[in-house]
């Protein structure tokens, strides 16, 4: 984690031309707006370009930036949420300043297709790394030596980190947050935002699979939030059917078109996230978050939590707990 200092830890993202300014809001939202609520030094963040001035955004605005590569290369986390074009070299003045940033020492950050400015700098040489599944082939192809992993949300490598679409890249900065300042911030942070605190970087990217605006699927969506609300129950898929009226036959077909996964995994999924809570603000016995989150024996429990979360449950509390009174599970 970070440590209290009388200035904020300093963070630079690198806007581009053409650029969507959702891109650089999600960064801007995380690091940028103050948090003087938190009593911690937040993050100082500047928003920073190849060459300072304006630049075209995508709806015809215009950002205009003071601020250039030597500002991008002297911070101490540096944030790249895209590239112009996926099929470019990026050029030798960014490739400069990113392998100088990383030389020194900086956290290096990619979201989406920003991963193929890392990758042209050789900072992802050797290493696992994500981008947008729509990228995924194309970076493999370009950078043979980087590991690409399409079905992940983002990759921590410690100073290196990478993140998929866009939704994802609001996953990772959570993720830094919590690493620099605890779950507590973090949690905080994403109720602030209006979503998920967590969601482990290992959960496989969202492809398309849209749900059909029809009365089957919103059956299935009723009976997930049924579930939902009573996951320390035993729950099969012939209990999923009953709740949706549906054969099984006819409910897993529908599942699988509406998430893209099956009941089972999707649950097993859901449980594990239900107990990061208890792992972070209690002291309840892993054996009872097992069974209070509706797994069967603690065994199971952890088994399918390192494989969600690549950390086993008492791994996952040391690292999370808040550290707040204990108080007793539900």
């Amino acid at each position: 984690m970070l440590t209290v200092g009388s200035r904020g830890h300093t963070v630079a993202v690198l806007a581009f031309d053409g650029m969507s300014v959702f891109e650089v809001g999600i960064v801007t939202e995380v690091f940028g707006l103050p948090r003087p609520e938190f009593e911690v030094p937040w993050y100082d963040l500047t928003v920073c370009a190849a060459s300072p001035g304006p630049l075209r955004v995508v709806g015809g605005a215009t950002l205009h930036t003071g601020h250039g590569l030597d500002t991008f290369t002297a911070a101490e986390t540096l944030i790249v949420p895209g590239v112009p074009d996926v099929h470019a070299d990026p050029s030798p003045a960014l490739v400069a300043a990113l392998r100088a940033a990383h030389a020194r020492g900086a956290r290096i950050m990619s979201i989406c297709s920003g991963a193929f400015a890392l990758a042209g700098a050789g900072l992802l040489d050797g290493r696992r790394a994500t981008t947008h599944w729509r990228y995924a082939e194309t970076l493999r192809t370009r950078y043979p030596s980087v590991q690409v992993d399409a079905d992940v949300l983002y990759l921590d490598d410690g100073d290196v980190l990478t993140s998929a679409g866009s939704a994802a890249g609001l996953d990772l900065c959570l993720h830094v947050v919590r690493r620099d300042h605890g779950p507590a911030i973090a949690n905080a942070v994403a109720r602030r935002l209006v979503v998920q605190p967590h969601r482990d970087g290992g959960q496989a990217q969202f492809v398309e699979a849209p749900v059909a605006d029809d009365p089957e699927d919103t059956r299935v969506a009723r009976s997930m939030e049924w579930a939902l609300s009573h996951l320390a129950e035993p729950i099969t898929v012939a209990v999923l059917a009953g709740r949706a009226h549906m054969s099984t036959r006819t409910y897993l077909r529908h599942f699988a078109r509406a998430t893209g996964t099956t009941p089972i995994r999707w649950l097993i999924d859901r449980r594990v996230q239900a107990s990061l809570a208890l792992l972070e603000t209690t002291r309840t016995p892993v054996e009872t978050v097992a069974t209070t989150v509706g797994f069967e024996t603690a065994v199971t429990y952890r088994h399918h939590f390192a494989q969600v979360m690549r950390t086993s449950p008492s791994a996952y509390r040391r690292a999370f707990h808040t550290g707040r009174p204990e108080t007793a599970a539900p």
